[in-house]
């Protein structure tokens, strides 16, 4: 057990985020501190402790520590920490008013003894007010500490203080309990612009004001704060009070499914909630979650809740763990009434569970809402049908609207049939029931259409109707061959066709079964005898016709990658389609031509591509849901292609809602990864990280490797715009393992990234660490120069960590890794031992080898000029003129 043992896990402590595994590496410190018998260090370390255990969740462990803390302070003053140790005194007060056990006249004490020391200490009493004010605001409420709030608020500030952006957030608490919210936001103005803000902001005053947000209609600015604060929030159960609140937000704001998907994520935590006060609130907030749910129909869901004690893991109804959790909340809060002799608490639980929403519907992102329609093409005219009682007249309709896709009126044509009733001829029933083909057909239902289909070609052939039996018949046979029953579908279509070239050579429904026996003679691989059953297709006037053989033509064609006649193809059916005015099926064949032609080099076709990828847009009919959705996304990923990320997000934001809302999940992740990249190129980088999250449990259950890694990257990407540094970090680190085997370079150039990152947080061990890695990956990578630039900046960050002469045995690897560069290139090489040299210099002025230093430096300074790099040689000039004076001040004055 040693005192160096104990400062060098303080260390690396600070190199991890707040949570158990800190917290454990700090009680370790603590005990070799201890065990080697350095009270005074002991006792800092304990200073220290006590903020672990209040950022972790443990509040119950910190009033002990703290505690202890005072009493070796009072026995030894000269141990100092006084500024560390009356910060603990705000923290305590208002921890010990979350527990209900703990008497309030004991509270009240520490609260004076708290004054008392201020007092004597010389320090200003605005933080003692602001403790007074929580304290009155929790036992009597918050208009009785109106006294106490105006002397805070009066108060100047002191080194005690809040920082300048919790100070206005604790603030915003009492305001927005008053009623005051214009207050509460004008107060909040200078941290809602950035102005201020620490670790612990702007995330607590935003999760502050959601409520305000909500109330005075501010529901963009109620959204964002939402979005932003939990994310900040979501993976420290410190925040469960937060956590609690955005339950809240989700219960009022027309949000109960993402609320739901909260609780599950969260409910674990109310089994070791930090105080009994957290964990009451976060219970009240699930309960009124959960009862909003069932007033909107959804009271027959189960929550997924972890195992605890003796209690397993499983799915609990709604409606019984709402009753447990408002049971839970409102005993805690008979607790505190209790102890506190006054009704608070028990009213604010109440009030809370009897909420009513804010917003019917809140959105919390653009596609999180209900797909828009197209701007397009107007809807296909429908028919005044109730004044038409001419059954073939009605059928004549209704087919006429199939050939043109326009199903919703063919279908309502076919159900005016039906209202109008009698007694109808085999062949009228046969038409009829070709509509209830296409309405299964419609509904993804291929076996029923193959079903209705046989029995509309019986009625026909029993009607007399040899002609519309065999069309019939290649409707369903092809419908046969598409679901995988070749063997039953191919000799139908063959047959069908038969018949009809020999009996009704010039018929449209001839025309149409040729179609589709070639379709499946070109998904078997028959491409020349599909070609040739198109080619000797009798000529017909009707362009829609026309367009639809250029249609199959095209698709018998792609397989074959014959790209020059699928083009062809493609822009006469278009073109058939456009002058017939069928756009839905213009929409098809423009979505298709476009992709084609996007990836030309061409201008003229590029320019083409655009015009086409719109028109499939405008033209997207609006019960074509899906086929809206890929038209957006595709156009959407040309837009990203060509540089206009901000309109590319507008059209695959409206993708993401169209597959979202038609349950095309798969289909949205691809479009949401696409979207990603388009808020990164905007600067939208918190739109982007949560487009990236939702994106990756897709690919995940889909298996799709290759999607989760490029998710994860720009994830990756989004988080270190965002500040979020660790799990940036951590997902590059992810990353470079899933890497590394097959591809050792990237792996090392995705863990230098995670080494700046890191270092730039100071957190130089872990940083060294991966610098080591990539030293690693660069060699086996084949990239000599990747080798010695990660082993030179692991050197400083070895040096950084405390281990000096470590970094310098570091340096001296990366030096004798030069030795690996390419020869031929003079200039690399030059510039790369320049960068040792600056870099050694450093290294070996904290080790006051000053001598070496300073050869090193002016190495470094010689070689920069020698190629004209002013920068960076006057960067080495200035490093030589410092160790100079370094050595000065330290009694070697030697040149």
């Amino acid at each position: 057990m040693t005192v160096a043992k104990a400062v060098e896990l303080m260390n690396r402590a600070g190199e991890l985020p707040y949570g158990q595994a800190r917290t454990i590496m700090v009680e370790e410190s603590l005990r070799q501190a201890e065990s080697a018998g350095d009270e005074r260090l002991a006792y800092r370390i304990r200073n220290h402790l006590r903020t672990e255990y209040v950022q972790s969740g443990e509040r119950a462990k910190a009033f002990a520590v703290f505690v202890r803390c005072l009493s070796d302070y009072d026995r030894n003053p000269d141990w100092g920490e006084e500024h560390l140790l009356y910060w603990g005194f705000k923290s305590t007060v208002t921890g010990l008013t979350k527990f209900p056990e703990i008497p309030l006249d004991r509270t009240l004490a520490v609260l004076d003894d708290m004054q008392r020391r201020y007092q004597l200490a010389g320090e200003g009493l605005q933080p003692v007010h602001m403790c007074r004010t929580l304290v009155t605001q929790h036992v009597h409420g918050a208009e009785a500490a109106d006294e106490s709030y105006t002397r805070w608020h009066a108060a100047p500030r002191t080194g005690l203080s809040d920082c300048e952006g919790c100070d206005p957030s604790m603030k915003v608490s009492y305001l927005a309990a008053r009623g005051r919210d214009e207050d509460a936001v004008a107060l909040a103005e200078p941290l809602l612009r950035g102005e201020l803000g620490c670790d612990e902001q702007p995330q607590t005053i935003l999760t502050e004001l959601l409520p305000v947000f909500l109330r005075t209609g501010r529901l963009d600015a109620a959204a964002d704060a939402h979005r932003r604060a939990y994310r900040a929030q979501r993976d420290r159960i410190a925040e469960l009070w937060g956590i609690g609140v955005h339950l809240e937000f989700c219960a009022l704001s027309g949000n109960e499914a993402r609320g739901l998907e909260l609780l599950e994520r969260h409910l674990g935590w109310l089994d070791r909630a930090p105080t009994p006060y957290e964990g009451m609130r976060f219970a009240a907030a699930g309960a009124l979650l959960l009862r909003r749910l069932a007033e909107i129909g959804h009271g027959d869901v189960t929550v997924r809740r972890p195992a605890h004690g003796d209690r397993p893991a499983g799915e609990v109804p709604a409606a019984e763990l709402n009753e447990e959790l408002a049971r839970h909340a409102l005993d805690v809060a008979a607790r505190f009434d209790a102890r506190n002799g006054t009704p608070e608490q028990g009213r604010l639980i109440r009030e809370l569970l009897d909420a009513e929403p804010l917003v019917e519907q809140l959105p919390l992102t653009p596609y999180a809402r209900r797909a828009a329609t197209p701007p397009a093409t107007p809807a296909p005219r429908q028919d005044d049908l109730t004044a038409i009682d001419d059954v073939d007249r009605l059928l004549d309709l209704a087919e006429r609207h199939w050939r043109r896709r326009e199903s919703a009126p063919a279908l309502a044509a076919w159900r005016r049939v039906d209202a109008i009733g009698g007694d109808l001829t085999l062949v009228q029933q046969g038409r009829r029931v070709d509509g209830e083909g296409l309405e299964r057909l419609l509904a993804g239902d291929a076996q029923g259409a193959v079903d209705v289909w046989r029995r509309s070609a019986d009625l026909y052939a029993q009607g007399g109707d040899e002609e519309r039996a065999q069309a019939a018949t290649s409707r369903y046979a092809a419908v046969l061959f598409q679901t995988g029953q070749a063997d039953t579908g191919l000799p139908l279509l063959q047959s069908a066709v038969a018949w009809l070239d020999g009996n009704a050579a010039d018929s449209r429904r001839t025309l149409a079964a040729r179609g589709r026996l070639a379709a499946a003679y070109g998904e078997a691989g028959r491409t020349d005898e599909a070609l040739a059953l198109l080619d000797g297709a009798p000529a017909v006037d009707d362009l829609d016709e026309l367009a639809d053989l250029e249609m199959t033509r095209a698709r018998i064609l792609a397989p074959a990658r014959r790209e020059t006649e699928v083009i062809a193809a493609l822009r006469r059916s278009a073109d058939g389609y456009r002058r017939s005015g069928q756009s839905a099926a213009l929409a098809e064949a423009a979505l298709l031509l476009g992709q084609r032609l996007s990836a030309s080099e061409d201008e003229k076709e590029a320019a083409e591509a655009d015009a086409l990828l719109t028109e499939a847009v405008t033209n997207a009919p609006a019960d074509m849901a899906a086929f809206r959705a890929s038209a957006y996304a595709v156009r959407g990923g040309r837009l990203l292609a060509r540089g206009d990320a901000a309109q590319a997000a507008e059209d695959l934001i409206e993708a993401v809602a169209v597959f979202t809302a038609e349950g095309s999940h798969h289909q949205a992740a691809y479009a949401r990864q696409d979207l990603c990249v388009a808020y990164l190129d905007t600067g939208r980088f918190l739109e982007a990280a949560e487009t990236a999250e939702e994106a990756l449990p897709l690919f995940e259950a889909h298996g799709d490797t290759d999607a989760v890694r490029r998710a994860r990257y720009l994830l990756a990407n989004a988080q270190r715009e965002l500040g979020e540094i660790d799990a940036a970090a951590d997902n590059f680190t992810r990353l470079a393992e899933d890497e590394r085997a097959e591809q050792p370079a990237v792996a090392a150039r995705l863990l230098i990234e995670a080494g700046d990152l890191l270092s730039r947080l100071d957190k130089d061990a872990t940083a060294a660490e991966r610098f080591a890695a990539a030293a690693e990956a660069s060699t086996a990578g084949g990239d000599p120069y990747g080798t010695v630039q990660a082993l030179r900046r692991q050197a400083l960050c070895v040096m950084w960590s405390g281990r000096t002469e470590d970094g310098l045995t570091v340096m001296a690897n990366a030096r004798a890794a030069l030795a690996a560069l390419p020869e031929g290139e003079p200039v690399a090489l030059t510039w790369e031992t320049a960068l040792i040299d600056f870099d050694e210099a450093r290294v070996l002025g904290a080790l006051e080898r000053f001598d070496e230093a300073i050869a090193g430096a002016e190495r470094a300074a010689a070689a920069f000029t020698s190629l004209d790099q002013k920068e960076p040689a006057t960067a080495a000039e200035s490093l030589r003129a410092d160790l100079v004076a370094a050595r000065s001040n330290s009694g070697d004055a030697s040149e």
